[in-house]
This record gives C-alpha cells, structure tokens and sequence, in this order.
C-alpha cells in the first residue's frame, strides 16, 4: 500500500489517513487507487466494523491534486469506486470522516461519500467550483441537496462559498463540532459506539438507509425484507436476545 494513504486498526475501527501534508492530501492517481485499496481492505477484514477517514497535517483534503493532473494528464479515478477511489462506491462498512481545516470541493465530496462527518470548530466546508468554472461533478452537486435542505444547498453549489463547522452541523451535514485538533479522537468515540454494535445489522441498516432513497413507498416495506431477514435469522440476533436477558454486553460473531 502507498505511503499516501495509512491504514491503522485497533479495536473494531479502521483509521485511514491521507498522508500527504505538502500537498494539502489533494489526490493523484497512485493516491486514488490506495485509497480504493483500503476501502477494499476495510470491507474484506472480519476484524474491522468500522472505518474513520481523515488528513495528515493541517487539512483535511484539497481534493484532485492539480499539478499532478498538469504533469501527467491522469485524473484521479478508480475504475470500480470512481473518483478519488471512494466517490462512485464508498466502503458497505460505515465510514466517518474527521475533518480538520478545509474540505472543499473534492474534500467535500469525499466527506459526502461519507457516512457521518465530525469536523474541526475552524474548518470550513464547500464546494467553490462555480468560482473555477467547473462543476462538483464527484457526488457534490449529487449529494448535498440530499443531505441538507435544498434552498441551502443549492445556495452552496451556486454561490460557491463555504459553511462553518458549527453552520454545517446546524443544517445535519456535520454530525459533531470537535476542538481544533480534535476531530479525529471525536471521530474515533463515535466509531467505538458503532463497533460495539452487531456487524450484521449495520452494514443492512446502513444499506437499507442508502438504497431506498429511490423505492416507492408501497414496495419499500417489502424490498426490505431481503436486508433484515438474514440479519434477523442470525446468529448475533440470537446473541443479542440471550445478552439482554442475562444483563450482560453481548458477544457479537457476524454470523
């Protein structure tokens, strides 16, 4: 694996760090591809529930590394995962992302790839392309009206300018303000409250949330059955019961 991108895991929780500081962790090809490479890791290993994402140094991602992209004409897309190695395909693992500085344009749409999103007090969040003359066409303009309300996204997307962390968080795209500098331990508690949960059940719930965006209402009831029933039919689902009744922390197997 790149040297560009870390991957550090203890106790349930996957920790991938950007790792390239001199370059505000923008994303070049190779840097991409190592990306889509933990991601795979993350969803293959048994003993990892959950994963944080997160920036070496002081931001959290410039998004496409630009001179690179002059020097090589190689854009930063992963075949299977898209751009970035995480936009089209995010990891079937929950995933958080601890921000610290900027995210801004590709950074944001990476942390929109994201499942739940802790971010620095002095960070800020947006996606300026319009003021380039481009548009986020890696999931921003996708998946911020599906987040946010839609006035203030498209205020966002249109005007180009960015929210506080405190901003973003009162409009539900930021789920925890953290101290500057503390954003990646803020991010670690919550991914602790995640990993202590049954395997099973939140990678179905977390699937279940994402994939009836687009489900009639009538059919959404029942498309979910095939989610819940393995889940149900469980061993952990078992486990859980007998953990409950013996008032005692259950012993999950993800089986």
């Amino acid at each position: 694996m790149s040297d560009a991108v870390l991957l550090d895991v203890a106790d349930g929780v996957a920790t991938i760090t950007l790792n390239r500081p001199d370059v505000r962790n923008a994303i070049d090809l190779p840097t991409s591809l190592a990306i889509a490479e933990c991601l795979d890791e993350v969803d293959e290993r048994p003993d990892i529930a959950v994963a944080v994402l997160t920036g070496a140094g002081s931001t959290f991602c410039a998004g496409m590394d630009l001179k690179a992209f002059a020097a090589t004409q190689e854009r930063p897309i992963h075949d299977r995962r898209g751009a970035f190695g995480i936009v089209r395909q995010p990891c079937e693992k929950p995933l958080i992302a601890a921000i610290e500085g900027k995210a801004l344009g590709g950074g944001l749409e990476i942390a929109l790839a994201c499942d739940l999103v802790v971010a620095a007090d002095s960070s800020r969040l947006g996606l300026p392309e319009v003021k380039r003359g481009l548009v986020a066409a890696a999931g921003g303009v996708l998946r911020l009206p599906r987040r946010i309300p839609q006035a203030v996204a498209m205020e966002m997307i249109l005007t180009g300018e960015p929210l506080t962390a405190e901003q973003a968080r009162g409009w539900g795209l930021v789920n925890r303000v953290a101290p500057d500098g503390q954003a990646l331990a803020i991010a670690r508690q919550l991914a602790a409250a995640v990993a202590a949960n049954a395997p099973l059940a939140v990678r179905a719930a977390k699937r279940i949330a994402l994939d009836s965006a687009d489900w009639a209402a009538d059919e959404a009831f029942d498309r979910q059955v095939a989610y819940t029933d393995p889940v149900r039919s469980s061993s952990d689902a078992a486990e859980g019961a007998r953990a409950f009744v013996e008032k005692r922390a259950p012993r999950w197997t993800g089986s």
